[in-house]
């Protein structure tokens, strides 16, 4: 499913951890897809399931115990995991930036927040002081209309979760990246703020044309933001779509256990004491499996599940699954 002009095209990337014993800990497992200019890719999947292994990987943020196998991250044709480290500093935050999903973490905590967003534009050339006034001033008026003084002068503690979120969106955007990789953007603010920040997102998208890549557990959040939905299971892709196709027709089994057990936004405040369809857990070995990583969960496998990996399955000209189930059709 490469399209002609994608922006970014990931292909079968594996990435492992080393763990204290040595042996390596498979966190990614041949992921690819591509994203294209102007669209938004959700990646939905639990706790776990790959999601922020893969925003770290796209950017070449690796831990020291980190361990990259195979694959590519092709952005605009040059492979970012065989780019020298002065090459990615100057892409990150430029051509591709990664929102934090914890601002109180990612923020300085004794620094204005309109001087943390000067440092990024600092940081990729510019130098000359009324612009970077200028632009500073001109990110926070997108992101606060109404307050863009009072929370450039700000420290992070004297902001709200949700305007802490707003200025991490505005070190995200400052340099008019072409890739924004959202890593679970709204997972520690409440409901209420949750909405508010996707409608940060909703509006920059149309703005700005954002291309994006937004990471979530959370399928509500995605429909009618995100175009494309990449499901994770155990570091591995199992299903890719149209949003429609994956969040109202979703075809992989541990995508529909995945969207049963987790209760409707439009669901009573009381809606947790019911007992929701749980999966079963999970029993994910550390090294490469000969079946499919969901056999183990799956109230549909066969025989085969157990010996053999699925492959993706075209089901249409946008959905991929791997399922032996519709090997068939």
């Amino acid at each position: 499913m490469q399209g002609m002009g994608s922006i970014l095209d990931v292909r079968d990337l594996r990435v492992a951890y080393r763990s204290s014993s040595g042996e390596p800990f498979r966190a990614l497992d041949g992921v690819r897809f591509c994203l294209e200019p102007g669209e938004v890719l959700g990646v939905l999947g639990e706790s776990g399931s790959g999601k922020s292994t893969l925003a770290v990987s796209l950017l070449g943020l690796f831990r020291e115990n980190s361990v990259v196998a195979d694959g590519t991250v092709l952005f605009r044709g040059k492979d970012l995991l065989k780019a020298e480290a002065k090459e990615l500093r100057a892409i990150r935050g430029k051509n591709i930036s990664l929102i934090f999903q914890e601002p109180s973490v990612a923020l300085h905590p004794t620094m204005r927040v309109g001087q943390q967003v000067r440092r990024v534009l600092a940081a990729h050339g510019m130098d000359d002081r009324s612009e970077l006034d200028r632009r500073t001033r001109e990110v926070f008026e997108t992101l606060f209309p109404e307050e863009a003084e009072r929370i450039a002068r700000s420290y992070a503690h004297q902001l709200s979760g949700g305007q802490r979120q707003r200025v991490l969106i505005a070190q995200a955007i400052a340099c008019g990246p072409a890739v924004v990789v959202a890593d679970e953007p709204t997972a520690s603010l409440d409901p209420t703020t949750q909405m508010e920040i996707l409608g940060v997102f909703r509006r920059l998208r149309k703005s700005l044309n954002l291309t994006m890549i937004f990471i979530t557990h959370n399928p509500a959040l995605l429909s009618g933001f995100a175009d494309r939905v990449l499901i994770l299971y155990a570091g591995g892709a199992v299903e890719l779509g149209s949003a429609r196709e994956v969040l109202v027709s979703p075809k992989h089994p541990y995508t529909q256990a995945l969207f049963r057990a987790i209760p409707s936004l439009d669901e009573p405040r009381d809606a947790g004491k019911r007992n929701l369809p749980a999966i079963p857990p999970a029993n994910i070995s550390p090294s490469p499996q000969t079946g499919c990583p969901f056999e183990g969960r799956c109230p549909e496998r066969m025989d085969i599940c157990k010996s053999k990996n699925p492959g993706f399955v075209s089901l249409s000209a946008t959905h991929l699954v791997t399922c032996f189930r519709y090997e068939s059709q």
